[in-house]
């Protein structure tokens, strides 16, 4: 990822051992409004992947939902309820099916897995009426009771869990608890290949992340970074590891257990409308070193993570586009008006 980094800011992604060194050409830039959002959340389980979990369902509800559609009597039978159940049996598949396509094609799979959800409830109703006494059957609908209740309980997690974590599909279990949430984004107009290929390589990345003194190749997935240390501070380090890349379009990483900030987070080089450039889209999972009255402190000293995020990301762009970053520092300039004032200090401009 792209941030700053301090001890109450957001801790960096990830790169690569240097392959190629391509400091884009200038290029038209592209008009498109950055995105902020920002989330507290609630700590959750650092080991559940739910994004390969909701994939398990997906496929399930799809074979589930073929066998009901392609021989429903059976399947009633089966599950204890009868073979004159054909008709909600196929019934019951075409809704797998639709769940399982839902689940495995969307961006965000969660309101289909809710979707299974409902549909297990109603299920759990119809096996409800195989427990009746003097059913030939009673025991495969009991059985088959217990199996869907248990489905019930992943989908319901999965869902609740996906819900929570709705801002990137990239975003998987970090390796401790996390508390804080948000997304941003901006444009370039350079490709989605030649954006992948720039912040893929490492030694790029300090160029355009304040606070980062240096990152080291652990391997092709492991990286050590250090951050630079102010005159009160040790410097702080961290390991992290790519748990996606997707060549051109795509990367994902989380830090490894025993991190002082534990953090996940994804960047997408999503095309932009026409060809015209590329959309980064960057999503960040962290906890504060001290928790979340650091991160609002921060926030109301105009330290906010995601603002420096955000600028990273437009240094970012400007190293992509020009090969160097655009600055006024040090640039003589009037007296702002008293509106000038109250904007900058309240961050309703991005003026330096």
């Amino acid at each position: 990822m792209a941030t700053s980094f301090s001890r109450t800011g957001t801790p960096p992604g990830f790169g690569r051992s240097p392959e190629q060194h391509d400091p884009a050409s200038s290029t038209t830039e592209s008009r498109f409004r950055p995105t902020h959002r920002h989330y507290v959340r609630r700590r959750e389980s650092p080991n559940l992947d739910a994004a390969t979990l909701a994939q398990g369902l997906g496929w399930f509800s799809i074979a589930i939902g073929a066998a009901a559609v392609l021989a429903p009597r059976t399947l009633g039978s089966l599950a204890g309820v009868g073979r004159g159940t054909g008709s909600l049996m196929r019934s019951t598949g075409i809704r797998e099916l639709a769940n399982g396509v839902g689940i495995l094609s969307q961006r965000n799979p969660a309101p289909w897995l809710w979707s299974r959800v409902v549909g297990d409830v109603v299920d759990l109703a119809v096996l409800a009426t195989g427990l009746r006494p003097g059913n030939p059957g009673r025991g495969r609908a009991a059985f088959s009771f217990a199996a869907v209740a248990g489905v019930l309980a992943l989908d319901a997690l999965a869902a609740s869990h996906l819900t929570k974590h709705a801002g990137h599909p990239l975003v998987s279990g970090v390796a401790a608890p996390t508390d804080l949430y948000f997304e941003t984004s901006i444009a370039t107009g350079k490709m989605p290949e030649e954006c992948y290929r720039f912040w893929r390589n490492v030694e790029n990345l300090p160029r355009f992340i304040d606070g980062l003194r240096s990152v080291q190749a652990l391997d092709e997935r492991r990286f050590h970074w250090v951050a630079k240390e102010s005159s009160d501070e040790t410097p702080l380090e961290w390991d992290c590891e790519i748990t996606e890349d997707r060549p051109g379009a795509a990367l994902a990483w989380r830090t490894v257990n025993g991190a002082e900030v534990p953090n996940a987070g994804s960047v997408i080089f999503e095309p932009a409308p026409h060809g015209r450039g590329t959309i980064v889209r960057l999503s960040i999972h962290y906890s504060p070193v001290d928790g979340e009255l650091t991160a609002a402190l921060a926030r109301l000293l105009r330290q906010d993570p995601q603002s420096r995020v955000h600028e990273d990301l437009r240094r970012f762009k400007q190293l992509l586009e020009s090969g160097e970053i655009a600055t006024t520092h040090g640039q003589p300039t009037g007296r702002r008006s008293f509106i000038g004032r109250a904007a900058r200090r309240w961050r309703l401009t991005d003026s330096n």
